[in-house]
């Protein structure tokens, strides 16, 4: 079985950004470090997840994703469209338990890989904050817009309107019972 590859995608530049939300460009910079966490990783554990015991991992002729641009384009693919495992192992040339298998053990690499850039999303409102003033301290002073007092946000001059014309429910009516009162034999 055939199935989708890096060599094929990236040659059509829109369908890849709208595959992966990366350019071919930022794809092609993440791909180092990925590869670098997925080696790390299958040092120490299998593909089925258990621990790694005597011989090292070595991708074989026949794998579906043999190249660390498919292994990544794979995961950024399965995260952003977020398919049935099937559809995704379809696609890219593989029953439905490998494409379980790859998925889970891409995902923390992928996850170590932009911890270790800094691109990982912030889990804590303490970090986030961390982060945008990170951000602000690094770019440019902007000159704040001076706002008239006609010109506020959209959601404050949204005021509510008159009563709604949908008909209202009645809640005083009696409980529809759904199941049986009889056991029935």
């Amino acid at each position: 079985m055939s199935g989708l590859s890096y060599a094929e995608l990236s040659r059509r530049e829109h369908k890849f950004l709208d595959m992966t939300s990366l350019t071919v460009q930022e794809f092609e910079q993440l791909v180092p470090a990925f590869e670098e966490a997925f080696q790390e990783r299958m040092k120490e554990w299998r593909l089925d997840g258990k621990k790694r015991s005597g011989r090292g991992y070595t991708t074989y002729a026949n794998c579906p994703l043999a190249t660390p641009e498919d292994r990544l384009l794979f995961i950024l693919i399965y995260l952003k469209t977020n398919m049935l495992q099937v559809v995704q192992g379809e696609l890219f040339g593989m029953p439905q338990n490998k494409a379980n298998q790859w998925i889970h053990t891409l995902l923390p690499v992928l996850q170590t890989t932009l911890k270790r850039l800094g691109d990982a999303p912030a889990r804590s409102m303490e970090h986030l904050a961390q982060r945008v003033a990170l951000s602000t301290l690094a770019a440019p002073p902007v000159e704040a817009e001076v706002q008239s007092p006609d010109s506020s946000p959209l959601f404050a001059m949204m005021a509510p309107s008159d009563a709604s014309n949908v008909p209202k429910m009645r809640l005083n009516r009696k409980a529809i019972i759904a199941a049986r009162k009889n056991v029935t034999r």
